[in-house]
């Protein structure tokens, strides 16, 4: 199993840079993590994933804007967040599973999950 510690989130102006970290520990069992997010009202979607290897996938929404990444040798999984907007306010969840996926996948295929931490895009 895993247990997963998401830190980084805060409020900031539109068009800033948000880095969140999410630090994983116990056994190192899983082969996929994924950062996903939902804001107030709203279900919970993913942002982006990243395989063993490095491959990653992003939410359409967010592509070409977040970064996602992982240290191995930390046990760390990192989300960059650039350009940021209104509309990326939400609680920021971190995420790992069993799955192999090339694709972000739905949150009930998450196995675990950190307790979340809030960002919030001021205009």
């Amino acid at each position: 199993q895993a247990q997963l510690q998401e830190s980084g989130g805060e409020s900031v102006q539109a068009g800033g840079s948000l880095r969140l970290s999410c630090v994983a520990s116990g056994d190192s069992i899983v082969n996929y993590m994924a950062w996903f997010r939902q804001a107030p009202g709203k279900q919970r979607e993913g942002v982006a994933g990243i395989e063993s290897g490095g491959n990653d996938t992003y939410a359409d929404s967010v592509k070409g804007r977040f970064t996602i990444s992982r240290d191995s040798a930390k046990n760390t999984l990192y989300l960059e967040m650039d350009s940021l907007k209104p509309e990326d306010t939400a609680m920021y969840y971190c995420a790992a599973g069993f799955g192999a996926w090339t694709y972000v996948p739905a949150p009930d295929r998450m196995d675990y999950w950190g307790k979340g931490t809030l960002v919030t895009i001021s205009s």
